[in-house]
């Protein structure tokens, strides 16, 4: 299977998106959700990353991401899908026991890519942001973007907290 190439030479915003495993809905509930945003916060924390938007879908994840130094997201990557995966395996066998019984032990909670466009300027930045608050409503969650409470468009349609800090980088 060919490999896909991550260009992270540069300084740019990374728009990212994985899915679960099987396009399985383990982010239905609030609780993983919060698990996804949880770990998402605490390793941009400990990479000095940014979080310039972001859409957590019962299926997949969208985010805007940019660090300070060139090479980080695949460490990123790896570290924020490899602890949140450890947590919502918990999360379902304790809430969830009769569902997880269901899923093969050997079977992950994510499929082992993602997938990586890099963002160059304001606009392109824009209309990513545009197309990952409108998942929920292409989805028929939400009749509004700023409705669905698993992303970042509450922060830029109304100035709300959405459980992390939402930051561009300096010059764009």
């Amino acid at each position: 299977m060919p490999t896909q190439a991550i260009y992270d030479t540069e300084k740019h915003v990374h728009f990212v998106t994985f899915s679960c495993y099987k396009r399985r809905r383990y982010l239905k509930t609030e609780f993983a959700k919060r698990i996804v945003i949880g770990h998402l916060g605490s390793r941009l924390k400990r990479q000095s990353g940014l979080c310039v938007g972001y859409v957590i879908m019962p299926d997949h994840v969208h985010a805007l991401l940019w660090f300070p130094e060139a090479n980080q997201l695949s460490l990123f990557m790896n570290k924020w899908k490899d602890q949140s995966s450890i947590a919502l395996k918990k999360l379902f066998e304790t809430r969830f026991p009769e569902y997880w019984k269901r899923i093969s032990e050997d079977d992950p909670i994510w499929q082992t890519r993602y997938y990586d466009f890099n963002v160059w300027s304001r606009q392109k930045i824009e209309e990513k942001l545009d197309y990952m608050h409108l998942n929920p409503v292409r989805a028929g969650l939400v009749s509004k973007a700023v409705e669905w409470p698993w992303s970042s468009a509450k922060w830029y349609l109304g100035g709300k907290s959405v459980g992390l800090p939402i930051q561009w980088p300096e010059g764009l």
